[in-house]
């Protein structure tokens, strides 16, 4: 299996422990401030679309999606809408993995919450403290971004685009206490109505990045397989966790960086602050959960792209199709199907090339429906869709669309990013 490197900027082997231990992957979840839209769908459908592939080479995988239910995003919300912190993320986590289940992804085998973590966290920070990495100014403690001259390896940007991307991403470049303006929040005091946590450096609460630090080194322990989440937090966040975790520890904290791309609406990048959020819920109210799949699955997983309302369609003109076929009985005088199982495998490997995956289930399907392949195909082409997470059983939330004998026209060899 090759994947592109976040960090080496190249597609690369994907590095595996042996086969006796588990592939150890962390994923940035979400912060519980609001439901779950198109733009988390995509990225953890594509983290959902790798753990099957590995599991279907044989490899158990152990993968931690964590929840962020304490930071400068979700108090402030809590407070706009005048309940506890605490109550909105659990509500807003509960309807996350509702909607995670129903799009059929595998879940996690750790779901840390970060207020549960908050121990390990201080004592992550005074490792870093003795280490010479930190300095407190205010009640206030930054990491020193002078102790760790790797910084800003991982995105490979310039300092200017650096210094842009903190102020949007919740930094603090202009704040007069720091000593260089991409010096990162490790801890903080509370604001009144925030929660207070009691620390050698002071009361207060933990900063965004050394939340992930903690969990995943203590959840997974240090050298983990493989990091991700979208591409949006590839600065500040996973840089600030790379270097305060390797400079606490002293050794490789993520052997692969994989990164997801940012999905559009309207012509602008889908947010919550901008309020143009397509979610979920809405989605799989209206359409069967496996064509939600089916139209993400157009889009390579590191590429940026602009999501239509008629995207949807395009998904369930294909999962009827492929309904249809699964249902077929195939030919006595066809050929054996099995070329399409390999082609698809080799898509997936090829830094999980979903839009070619998706035009093979395609081909397949109508080379069913045209009595070109034998009896085995349509179990053969169950077992891929299953492959790719795609159910193909009647939605009982939506009427079946009448089967035509024309697939829709897809790409066969569309162009990956």
């Amino acid at each position: 299996m090759r994947l592109y490197d976040t960090a080496r900027r190249c597609v690369v082997p994907f590095e595996m422990p042996s086969q006796s231990e588990p592939v150890r992957i962390y994923v940035c979840g979400i912060t519980p401030y609001d439901s779950t839209h198109l733009g988390h769908a995509n990225t953890y459908l594509a983290y959902d679309l790798l753990i099957r592939r590995l599991e279907d080479l044989g490899r158990s995988v152990e993968m931690v999606r964590n929840i962020t239910d304490v930071d400068d995003s979700i108090l402030p919300k809590a407070r706009e809408l005048g309940v506890d912190f605490l109550e909105l993320a659990a509500a807003e986590t509960d309807r996350f993995r509702n909607d995670m289940e129903v799009l059929n992804t595998r879940p996690p085998a750790s779901e840390p919450q970060a207020t549960q973590w908050v121990t390990q966290m201080i004592e992550l920070i005074g490792g870093l403290n003795s280490a010479g990495h930190t300095y407190t100014a205010e009640g206030t403690t930054w990491f020193d971004v002078s102790t760790w001259p790797q910084f800003g390896h991982l995105s490979g940007y310039d300092h200017a685009t650096m210094l842009e991307l903190a102020a949007e991403r919740g930094g603090t470049p202009d704040d007069p206490r720091q000593r260089n303006p991409l010096d990162f929040v490790l801890w903080q005091p509370s604001a009144l109505d925030e929660p207070v946590w009691q620390s050698p450096f002071g009361a207060g609460r933990p900063g965004w990045h050394i939340e992930c630090s903690a969990m995943a080194m203590s959840l997974l322990g240090t050298g983990i397989d493989l990091h991700g989440g979208g591409s949006d937090l590839i600065f500040p966040h996973h840089e600030c966790e790379l270097a305060q975790s390797e400079a606490a520890t002293g050794q490789r904290f993520a052997k692969h960086w994989m990164h997801c791309g940012m999905i559009a609406y309207n012509g602008a990048k889908m947010s919550k602050s901008l309020g143009n959020l397509v979610f979920v819920r809405d989605l799989c109210s209206h359409s069967d959960p496996a064509a939600v799949r089916l139209a993400l699955m157009g889009h390579h997983y590191r590429e940026d792209w602009e999501w239509h309302d008629d995207n949807i369609a395009e998904g369930e003109a294909l999962l009827d199709v492929l309904k249809q076929a699964t249902h077929s009985q195939g030919t006595s005088g066809g050929s054996d199907p099995a070329h399409y199982s390999k082609r698809l495998r080799a898509a997936l490997d090829d830094d999980l090339n979903a839009p070619l995956a998706r035009a093979i289930l395609a081909e397949c399907a109508e080379a069913i429906l045209a009595d070109r392949l034998d009896e085995t195909a349509p179990a053969a082409l169950s077992e891929m869709c299953a492959l790719c997470g795609i159910t193909l059983s009647p939605d009982p939330r939506r009427p079946t669309t009448p089967p035509t004998n024309q697939p829709p026209t897809l790409p066969t060899d569309p162009q990956a990013a």
